[in-house]
């Protein structure tokens, strides 16, 4: 036993060796590339917010309100009464670190105030001080402590360095659930007017015009003609989408990134071939709408009034214009939402009809409340039914992955539906490691509002995991395209592969499924929907 080195010994190399002092002692050091800039006061003014105020998070006098300090135990204690949730996971965990080596943030920047458990005890540790006996009496001997403007900065810096995506949540013995906190410590920090810009500007936007880049109806109208302009280009077609229409049996919602930013403007394509396809075949009838024109929500990140503002647009629209029930994008957030929270903030839907596929009678009993389906189940449903006319040989250029996006895997457990459409249309498919899909899946490191240009280092250290799951099989097997069902993936992936795995490109799910589509009286087809040469149409 004697020769065995001692701890000093050992930990001498280490480059990340444990503290010298407590995390209760370390002053936070809010660093460039690791934060976004602060919100908009007139975003936040717009959404109705209190104690909107100008600040820099580097600056050292934030401009905080005077009695900021009871303005945020007030909110404390009312979310505590309001929220059971909250009192449970404040009180019930144990510490016990099984969630810690789970996050993207922490394993990609090693800052142990991002691991889960700890970044949770941030705002315990004010809770016991504040509404606790034993944290009264005992104080840091209890793990309490007062809050103050260095704990205030901590609380901002480390909230916004989550990204809610609750895989800390699949591994915690007693299921508590870190991204609740998260979003329960944002409410907080808005009560003193401390967002971020990349989330309150969106939300104004959507709460202004229905989408997040304030994007004007004629506008949005505009976009998916230039589409339409493409897709006749590639395939001699006009798909003649529908905007506003009455009647119509199911409205369509996808988030605006898919109409606004390549790749998901591919995407978008492939669900107007789609529509185009069903419309001529079986007589479906699918409108858009330029008004409830964004399904993604950011209010999911901001408070939960604000979500409930914003998914109660989609529904006001389905019921205006009488349609059937809805059928939905490629999103994350929207489908947590809508899959968690619907019922409880906006539901039921009782006027709209519970889903049923007109072409094959499939009935979406799981879709029975919020009246709405994943064009994934729709597409999967579908090609089981022999439905689609497929030629998968045309995206034979392609060695297909999938990511499961946060939300739609863990949060609405649809897994196996985006699999089965990709081996539908794609020949050479390959899985990541298992310890890194399905419900154990890696986020994108973006998520929750965090898909900013100047937080570029936070992105690229919490997207290690996901990129590194990427890299295993692009080396394995030749993989060069990453599939996903979330447009915030879209955006950020090929940031993210440009810089860890730069082979690989990165798509839709739909865009796969319209290039294998065979369209009624297309002509021969040359090229796939980035005008890219199709398998043995190379000069």
């Amino acid at each position: 036993m004697s020769d065995l080195p001692k701890s000093e010994e050992i930990l001498k190399d280490v480059e990340h060796a444990p503290p010298k002092k407590g995390w209760m002692n370390i002053p936070v050091d809010i660093r460039k590339g690791m934060y976004c800039y602060a919100a908009n006061p007139k975003s936040l003014n717009a959404l109705g917010f209190p104690n909107v105020h100008e600040w820099n998070p580097k600056d050292e006098d934030w401009n905080l309100p005077e009695n900021w300090q009871e303005i945020l135990h007030k909110g404390f204690k009312e979310r505590l009464d309001r929220f059971r949730s909250v009192k449970v996971f404040m009180d019930i965990c144990v510490r016990c670190g099984a969630c810690a080596d789970k996050c993207h943030y922490f394993i990609g920047t090693g800052d142990p105030k991002n691991m889960p458990v700890l970044r949770a005890e941030l705002l315990r540790s004010v809770y016991r001080n504040d509404f606790t006996l034993a944290g009264k009496l005992l104080g840091k001997i209890a793990g309490a402590r007062k809050m103050d403007e260095d704990v205030l900065k901590e609380w901002w810096y480390y909230l916004f360095q989550c990204s809610e995506c609750r895989r800390c949540s699949v591994f915690c013995p007693y299921g508590i659930d870190t991204a609740e906190i998260t979003i329960f410590g944002r409410e907080l920090l808005n009560l003193l007017g401390l967002n971020i810009d990349w989330i309150a500007t969106p939300v104004a936007n959507c709460y202004r015009t229905g989408n997040h880049l304030g994007i004007q109806p004629h506008a949005f109208k505009d976009m998916l003609d230039f589409f339409v302009e493409d897709i006749e280009d590639i395939t001699g077609i006009n798909v003649e989408p529908q905007f506003n229409k009455k009647g119509a049996d199911i409205l369509f919602i996808t988030p605006s990134g898919d109409v606004f930013a390549d790749p998901g403007t591919y995407t978008c394509m492939g669900y107007m071939m789609l529509f185009k396809y069903l419309k001529d075949k079986y007589g479906l009838d699918v409108t858009w709408s330029t008004y409830a024109s964004e399904g993604g929500n950011f209010g999911f990140f901001t408070s939960h009034e604000t979500m409930k503002r914003l998914n109660s647009k989609m529904y006001a629209e389905a019921k205006r214009l009488g349609v059937k029930w809805i059928l939905g994008g490629e999103c994350g957030h929207m489908w947590r939402v809508i899959n968690q929270y619907m019922d409880t903030m906006n539901g039921p839907a009782d006027f709209l009809e519970e889903p049923v596929n007109p072409i094959t009678g499939t009935r979406f009993e799981n879709a029975k409340s919020t009246k709405m389906v994943h064009i994934s189940e729709f597409t999967a449903d579908l090609i089981k039914h022999g439905k689609l006319d497929l030629d998968p040989s045309r995206n034979d250029d392609l060695k297909v992955t999938f990511h499961d996006s946060c939300n739609p895997a863990r949060g609405m457990g649809m897994f196996d539906e985006p699999r089965y459409v990709i081996r539908s249309v794609c020949n050479q498919f390959y899985d990541m490691p298992r310890n890194t899909i399905r419900e154990n899946t890696f986020c994108c490191g973006s998520g929750s509002g965090l898909n900013a240009g100047e937080d570029m280092e936070l992105r690229m250290t919490g997207g290690l995991p996901r990129a590194n799951a990427v890299k295993f099989v692009h080396e394995k097997h030749g993989v060069n395209m990453l599939a996903c069902v979330c447009a915030i993936d879209r955006a950020a992936f090929p940031d993210l592969m440009s810089y860890w795995v730069p082979e690989v490109d990165v798509t839709g799910l739909t865009e796969l499924v319209a290039n294998a589509l065979i369209l009624p009286g297309e002509k021969q087809r040359e090229t796939n929907l980035r005008g890219e040469p199709l398998p043995g149409m190379e000069e």
